[in-house]
């Protein structure tokens, strides 16, 4: 099983609470995060893009890094990991993201993909006068069929004269075209959102569901298999999951309970708010999640709470779900998390035992730093 990491381009990383770790997103950190991450084997990291938060005492998500420029720079300082940025469709242009993608491709040397999003927190475009208006929730995939048919025939070709209800190309030029494969992710849940994926993304993410619950995501694994095999293509479930590991079961459960008390019901509001806003569509199963208020603590993710040996068996049960490539993590703390992750729970993981155990990273700092 692949395993990646959801980074912190935004405060607070992804607990709404005020008893969880309190700092704000730079390079540095997410350079950090990052560095840890490939030092200890792991297949990807992926940045979201936020353009407005919830607020709250918290000021959930009110601060964040941009996701492209981010990558950018992380490009020029790793060298195994793959790299993903999110493309805020309604306003980013795909010609300028194929672009963007591109030059990012060659910092990397072949190591970069995009994670495309339509948007559904409508205060993040509207209060900068780009919301296209309500109908949009309806027509959202629609559009998005169309910007990434712009991207496919830029990366592909290099040129594109694609015709469709949003995008006129008119002999649109890229030049250089990606080196590898170009990878495209979406998180699509609704009926259109998976037949968007199963049409035209290689990997659809979907949210964990409960506490300790790490099979309950197979249906809609199971719903992304029978979309895909539709469309005759091969397209898998990455899995977004929180951990929250101690040495022993009663170490983490107190400090999840811990998180849970301190909720920041402001934010949390805001949260449920926004995503009831479509009701043109009904709102994708992922943001329906995020905001129903039992859990929204850590937006409702899937959450795999305990010893470090039971977390690697729960993610050892998740890698038996048909369809499943792999998993995207988060952590409460995200620095002594992916440390924790790479030292004493994947050694523990049958799904990655082909991935040797280096010394800790900080270790091997001081070593070349001597």
């Amino acid at each position: 099983m692949k395993v990646g990491i959801f980074i912190p381009v935004g405060n607070n990383g992804w607990l709404l609470s005020e008893n969880a770790p309190q700092y704000k997103p730079s390079f540095a950190l997410n350079k950090e995060v990052t560095l840890k991450a490939e030092h200890y084997g792991l297949d990807f990291v992926l940045s979201m893009i936020k353009l407005r938060g919830f607020g709250g005492k918290t000021e959930f998500w009110d601060h964040n890094l941009e996701s492209f420029t981010l990558m950018a720079g992380l490009a020029a300082v790793t060298t195994k990991i793959k790299l993903f940025a999110t493309a805020a469709s309604l306003v980013m242009p795909p010609a300028i993201v194929a672009r963007m993608a591109s030059t990012i491709d060659s910092i990397s040397g072949g190591r970069f993909g995009v994670n495309l999003i339509t948007g559904w927190q409508k205060p993040e475009y509207s209060q900068m006068g780009l919301w296209p208006g309500d109908e949009f929730f309806a027509t959202r995939y629609q559009y998005l069929s169309e910007y990434i048919q712009v991207l496919r025939e830029l990366w592909t070709t290099g040129q594109s004269d694609f015709k469709g209800d949003h995008f006129k190309m008119d002999d649109c030029r890229l030049s250089p075209q990606p080196q590898a494969d170009m990878k495209v992710i979406c998180a699509g849940q609704s009926d259109a959102g998976m037949e968007f994926s199963a049409a035209h993304a290689d990997y659809n993410f979907c949210f964990g569901k409960g506490v300790n619950t790490p099979k309950a995501f197979a249906p809609s694994a199971q719903k992304l298999i029978d979309a895909a095999a539709k469309t005759g293509r091969n397209v898998t479930t990455y899995v977004l999951i929180m951990i929250i590991a101690d040495e022993t079961d009663e170490a983490a459960r107190a400090k999840w309970e811990h998180y849970k008390a301190g909720a920041d019901q402001g934010a949390i509001q805001w949260l449920g708010v926004q995503g009831a806003a479509d009701t043109k569509s009904g709102a994708d199963t992922n943001v329906r999640q995020m905001a129903d208020p039992t859990s929204a603590v850590n937006l409702n993710m899937g959450t795999l709470v305990g010893s470090y040996a039971t977390v690697a068996r729960m993610l050892d049960e998740m890698a038996e779900v048909p369809g499943t490539e792999g998993v995207l993590l988060t952590f409460d703390y995200f620095v002594e998390g992916i440390e924790a992750f790479g030292q004493r729970i994947q050694p523990l993981m049958k799904s990655r035992s082909d991935v040797e155990t280096p010394v800790p990273s900080a270790v091997q700092g001081e070593a070349i730093a001597a």
